[in-house]
């Protein structure tokens, strides 16, 4: 598999919860909107709405409630029973749902004929798939309309029942039953299932029958394209939304640079971008994070310009900029390693923040420490030690990691006691193993016993001194020709646990 490929099919997996999620939020809203139309609350719907929420808390029924509710006299509307019935949707109280529904049916007050979708839906998140289809078989002929039918495949989706799905798909075809969210609904069924190449074939459906896609159908296209490393296909959905963009929405836009970066192909990535910020210049409630995310994706194409040139509009937009900002705005000139421009923003951020936030520090060190600026990554660690909540510890590791490639362990020890003495009651921490091997690494190559005991000493008194690191010890003794008598007693107290290659080398180092 190329690599090209593998980017594809990451970007892929990486948006398709999002995009099922994205359908299923869509046939919900869809299907509520159809079966119960959103009115102003009356003074009787706030009442049996009251009353109806007590019931949830007690665990009663609503079919008591309403029956309570007529015997004082009261008129039960039915636009508040549906109103009732949406709150309750929402807060996915269905069996509530399904009692009122169940109430309205038995006679005393007929619900609108798009509800039955609605009861459908309800019953095949209660009951199942399978009851779903047995009410939907009850139903009478004008009762089978649209609605029902759309709120069954979207059932059959959620199922990924491919086969009944898209037989009945054919019979809504028959029937002329079509919409956006039964196409969309199929697409992302295709999707999950790991058949993208069905998606482009529904997406010509839906132009013979006149229904242009929508912002969500062209994401999905996206994606579908993305998965079967077809960058061609995707191009097509460039050039047709550049040249008609009436139906697409900033996701999409976010989706073709997604992939286009991944692709490495930066200059069409930057042609999506650049529509990103005209959606941020002509929104009139953009968020923060919306930034956040180009930031994020011009630096990916490795585009610094761009970079502080959507910096500069976030702060006209924001001009108190927080730490998410300005941690987001140093992660991406850190990877277009440009130092700098760190400096500036780090100082910048470092002369007006609020609350001292390390991670912004650990950036600024990681990058000096990788340009070999000794100085200028210890003068940001100390600000950082005097400024920072907590003890510093990733500061401390960052310069372990440091000193251990240039090979200067005196160094990586001072700074693993100092953190091991910052280590209290409240302030938990050990080295990360992945550095605890190459330290001991060092000691063995040097056949420094003492600097090694010294090691296990300040590993001990964070719990930290397990039987790779005895072992390692014991290695070491042996390289330098060395001998402890009282070893054993010391491998018994530090209660590690025995093994063949342990009583090997205590054998060299402490014979019996």
């Amino acid at each position: 598999m190329s690599k090209y490929t593998c980017r594809l099919i990451f970007s892929c997996s990486l948006q398709l919860r999002r995009l099922c999620s994205a359908a299923a939020k869509e046939a919900v809203e869809t299907a509520a909107s159809a079966g119960v139309a959103a009115t102003t609350p009356s003074p009787s719907e706030n009442r049996l709405s009251r009353r109806i929420s007590a019931v949830l808390a007690t665990g009663g029924k609503v079919a008591d409630v309403l029956h309570q509710y007529i015997s004082e006299g009261n008129v039960v509307r039915k636009e508040d029973l549906m109103n009732c019935l949406r709150s309750l949707r929402k807060y996915k109280r269905y069996q509530h749902c399904l009692e009122i529904l169940e109430w309205m049916e038995n006679g005393r007050i007929k619900y609108p004929a798009k509800s039955y979708a609605t009861r459908l839906d309800i019953i095949s998140k209660l009951k199942g798939i399978a009851e779903a289809e047995k009410y939907f078989g009850s139903l009478s002929p004008d009762a089978k309309n649209k609605y029902t039918c759309e709120a069954l495949l979207r059932c059959y989706c959620m199922e990924n029942m491919v086969e009944k799905a898209a037989a009945l798909f054919e019979e809504m075809k028959r029937l002329n039953f079509r919409s956006r969210l039964v196409f969309n609904n199929l697409m992302t069924l295709f999707m999950k299932v790991g058949r993208p190449d069905k998606v482009p074939p529904l997406i010509q459906d839906m132009a013979e029958c006149n229904l242009p896609p929508s912002s969500y159908a062209y994401t999905i296209l996206i994606q579908s394209y993305a998965c079967m490393n077809d960058l061609e296909g995707v191009d097509r959905v460039l050039e047709e939304i550049l040249n008609d963009d009436k139906n697409t929405n900033w996701t999409v836009y976010h989706n073709l640079a997604m992939v286009y970066v991944r692709a490495g192909v930066f200059e069409k990535a930057e042609l999506a971008l650049n529509r990103l910020e005209e959606f941020l210049k002509d929104s009139i409630h953009c968020e923060r994070s919306s930034y956040h995310l180009l930031i994020i994706m011009y630096a990916n194409t490795g585009n610094v310009a761009a970079v502080k040139r959507v910096w500069i509009s976030l702060k006209s937009s924001f001009p108190r900029c927080h730490n998410l900002s300005y941690l987001h705005l140093l992660e991406a000139l850190s990877r277009l390693d440009d130092v700098d421009g760190l400096a500036k923003y780090f100082e910048e951020w470092n002369n007006s923040h609020k609350i001292y936030n390390s991670r912004l520090a650990n950036i600024m060190i990681g990058a000096y420490l990788s340009h070999d600026m000794l100085c200028n990554a210890e003068q940001v660690f100390e600000d950082a030690v005097t400024k920072a909540a907590a003890p510093y510890f990733r500061g401390h590791e960052m310069f372990m990691a440091y000193f251990l490639d240039k090979g200067e362990i005196r160094s990586v020890l001072k700074h693993v006691e100092a953190a091991v003495a910052k280590v209290g009651k409240d302030e938990k921490w050990q080295p990360d193993p992945e550095i605890i091997g190459p330290i001991f690494g060092l000691f063995k190559e040097e056949k420094d016993v003492d600097g090694a005991e010294e090691f296990c000493r300040m590993l001990k008194k964070v719990n930290c001194l397990d039987l790779k690191a005895v072992l390692s010890l014991l290695q070491i003794y042996i390289a330098a020709g060395r001998t402890a008598t009282g070893m054993r007693a010391r491998v018994e107290e530090y209660g590690v646990e025995d093994s063949s290659e342990l009583e090997s080398l205590l054998e060299k180092v402490c014979p019996k």
